[in-house]
C-alpha cells in the first residue's frame, strides 16, 4: 500500500466517524430561517419541551419593514408564545379597509372590531423589526432554543429510510454538517427547502409591480385609521397608518415611473398629495422605498419525509387583504404541536401528514381571495376593469355583504383525520376573558398548550377516559366565569361539549343529547402516544 493510499484511507475512515458521531448527536429540529414564522415556530416547538436550532444568514433582525398587518388569529397566536403582551404597546388596531374611487370617493367600508373571534382587534398594525425583535428576545430566555445568525445553509439532503437530515451550513470560510430529526424550510420565497424536497411552484396567475414607501412624519396626514385601497385603473394605491408618525404608501408604477433621482420628489409629492401636502417644510423622512413584484403561488409539495415548507416557502399571496404573514403563522402553529406529539410522545407518524392536507387548501382559498380583490381593485385598465369595479362598489352596499367578506378571511378547515364533520368542527374556538383562580384572564392561558375538552355538561365515563388518555384538560364551561360566550357558542353549534386541538382547532365534537364524541376511532389512533396506547385503543374502539 502506498503512503497516499493510506493517507486516503485514513480520511475516509476519519470522516466516516465523524459522521458517525454527528448522526449519534442529531438535533431533534433545524429550522432554516429566523424570520417571524421561523422563530414563532421555534417558540412553540419548545413549550412542548422540543429542542430547536435556528439558522439565518442575517446575524441581526432584518432592519426594514415588510409585513404591516396581522389579523386576530395571528394575535392569538403571539399570545400563545408569549409576547403578546410586549407587542401590544406597539401595534395599532385599524378601522378596516376602505375601497376609494379614482377621486378618492368612498365606494364601501369594511370594518373590523376590536374584539374579534379570538378575543383581540381583528386588524393590527406594526412595524415588522418590532415585532421581530420580541420574538427574538422569546426565544433568548428558552433553554430549548438556540439562534445561529451569520451562517449560510447550502444544501438539505432529505433522508434516506428512517434516517436523520443532514443539513450543510457555511460560517467562517467552512462548511459543517448538522443532523435533525426535522427540518423547517422557513426560508423565504427563493427558499433552497423547497428545492431539496424537489417542489415546484403553482402558479395562480397573479403578477404585478408595485412600489412600496414607508414614511415617518409628523405633517397633519388625512387618515381615517384604516386602510385605503384607490381603485384607479390608471394608478392603483394603497395606504395605511402603521405607527404614531410611521406611514405606509404602495403604488402601482409603470415600466417608466421612477421615485429615484433628482424628480422622484416631486413625483412622491404628487402621489401622496391625496393625503398629506409635503410642499412645505422637511418633515417627510422616507424610511425606505423597494420594488416589490406581487406574485401567487403555491408549492405543490410541503413536505418530504421530515422536510417541511413553511410561509413563504410554501405559498406567496399577494398583500390586498393583508395575508400574507398570517398564513404562515398558521402553518406555524398546525405542524408545532403535532411534530412535537410525535418527536416527543411517540404519536403515529402519520400525524404529520395532516399538515399539507388541511393547510393547502386554507392557503389556497386565501391567495385566490386575495387575487379576486386584487382584480376586482387595481386588474388592469381596461373596460372590463371599469366593470368589475362597478359590479364591485354596487355589491358592497348591499346589507351584509361587508361583514360576509370579513368572515371569510380564514374559513373552517376541510374535514379530514383531525377535523371530524360537524358545525363547528374546522372551526377556532372563540376566546373570551375568563375568570381563574380569582384573576382575570384569557381562556387560552387557562387550557394551555395541550389538547382540551369544554363542556357544557357532565362526560360520560368512556368520554372522560379518552380524554384523559389523549392527556386532554377538561374544562367545564361554566365554571370559567366569562360572559356566556362559550355557553352560546356550544348551543349554537349543537355540541354539548368540543374536543380542542393544541392550536384551537375543533377536532370532534359530542352532540348535544348524545354522550360520546361522534367519531373518536377515526383519529384516536394518529394521537395514540407510546405513553398511553392500551387506554385510547380500548376506548376508541
Amino acid at each position: 500500500m502506498t503512503t497516499e493510499q493510506a493517507v486516503g484511507q485514513r480520511d475516509t475512515a476519519t470522516g466516516a466517524a465523524e459522521q458517525a458521531t454527528d448522526r449519534a448527536a442529531s438535533l431533534p429540529v433545524v429550522i432554516i430561517g429566523a424570520g417571524p414564522v421561523g422563530v414563532t415556530t421555534a417558540l412553540l416547538l419548545a413549550q412542548h419541551g422540543v429542542r430547536t436550532v435556528v439558522l439565518d444568514r442575517h446575524r441581526d433582525v432584518y432592519p426594514l419593514p415588510r409585513a404591516v398587518a396581522i389579523d386576530d388569529e395571528v394575535r392569538r397566536i403571539l399570545q400563545a408564545v408569549g409576547v403578546d403582551g410586549e407587542f401590544a404597546p406597539v401595534a395599532r388596531p385599524a378601522n378596516g379597509l376602505r375601497l376609494l374611487d379614482a377621486r378618492h370617493r368612498v365606494m364601501a367600508e369594511f370594518r373590523r372590531s376590536s374584539h374579534g373571534h379570538h378575543g383581540f382587534p381583528q386588524t393590527s398594525m406594526f412595524d415588522q423589526p418590532q415585532l421581530e425583535r420580541l420574538l427574538r428576545d422569546a426565544l433568548a430566555r428558552r433553554p430549548e432554543c438556540e439562534l445561529r445568525g451569520g451562517v449560510e445553509v447550502t444544501a438539505v439532503a432529505a433522508q434516506d429510510g428512517d434516517g436523520p437530515v443532514r443539513v450543510t451550513v457555511r460560517a467562517d470560510g467552512g462548511e459543517t454538517h448538522l443532523w435533525a430529526d426535522a427540518v423547517l424550510g422557513c426560508d423565504g420565497a427563493g427558499s433552497l427547502t423547497r428545492d431539496a424536497i424537489g417542489a415546484g411552484w403553482e402558479d395562480l396567475r397573479f403578477e404585478e409591480h408595485w412600489s412600496a414607501i414607508d414614511v415617518r412624519t409628523r405633517a397633519h396626514v388625512r387618515c381615517w385609521e384604516g386602510v385605503d385601497q384607490v381603485c384607479d385603473p390608471a394608478r392603483p394605491a394603497t395606504f395605511m397608518r402603521i405607527g404614531e408618525d410611521r406611514y405606509r404608501w404602495e403604488f402601482r408604477l409603470g415600466d417608466g415611473d421612477s421615485l429615484d433621482g433628482p424628480d422622484g420628489r416631486e413625483r412622491l409629492r404628487e402621489l401622496v398629495a391625496p393625503w398629506v401636502d409635503i410642499s412645505h417644510g422637511d418633515d417627510f423622512e422616507v424610511i425606505r422605498q423597494a420594488r416589490y413584484t406581487f406574485r401567487a403561488r403555491l408549492a405543490d409539495r410541503w413536505r418530504r419525509g421530515r422536510v417541511f415548507l413553511l410561509g413563504d416557502a410554501a405559498h406567496l399571496t399577494p398583500p390586498f387583504i393583508g395575508q400574507g404573514l398570517c398564513s404562515g403563522m398558521r402553518d406555524a402553529h398546525n405542524l408545532a404541536w403535532k411534530l412535537a406529539r410525535v418527536l416527543q410522545q411517540g404519536a403515529d407518524e402519520r400525524l404529520l401528514d395532516t399538515y399539507e392536507s388541511e393547510r393547502k387548501p386554507h392557503a389556497r382559498h386565501v391567495i385566490r381571495l386575495a387575487v379576486a380583490t386584487g382584480w376586482a381593485m387595481t386588474g388592469g385598465q381596461d373596460r372590463a376593469a371599469v366593470f368589475r369595479r362597478t359590479l364591485l362598489g354596487t355589491a358592497c352596499r348591499v346589507p351584509g355583504v361587508t361583514g360576509l367578506a370579513g368572515r371569510g378571511l380564514s374559513p373552517a378547515l376541510t374535514p379530514g383525520p383531525l377535523v371530524r364533520r360537524g358545525r363547528l368542527a374546522g372551526t377556532c374556538c372563540p376566546q373570551p376573558w375568563v375568570t381563574a383562580d380569582g384573576r382575570r384572564t384569557r381562556l387560552d392561558d387557562v387550557l394551555g398548550d395541550s389538547l382540551a375538552v369544554l363542556t357544557a355538561v357532565p362526560l360520560i365515563p368512556s368520554t372522560r377516559a379518552v380524554a384523559e388518555g389523549l392527556g386532554a384538560r377538561i374544562v367545564p364551561v361554566d365554571e370559567l366565569g366569562d360572559d356566556g360566550t362559550l355557553a352560546a357558542w356550544l348551543r349554537d353549534g349543537r355540541a354539548a361539549a368540543v374536543l380542542l386541538r393544541p392550536d384551537r382547532v375543533v377536532l370532534d365534537t359530542v352532540p348535544t343529547g348524545r354522550g360520546g364524541f361522534t367519531d373518536a376511532a377515526a383519529w384516536a389512533s394518529l394521537l395514540c402516544t407510546t405513553h398511553r396506547p392500551a387506554l385510547l385503543r380500548s376506548t376508541a374502539r
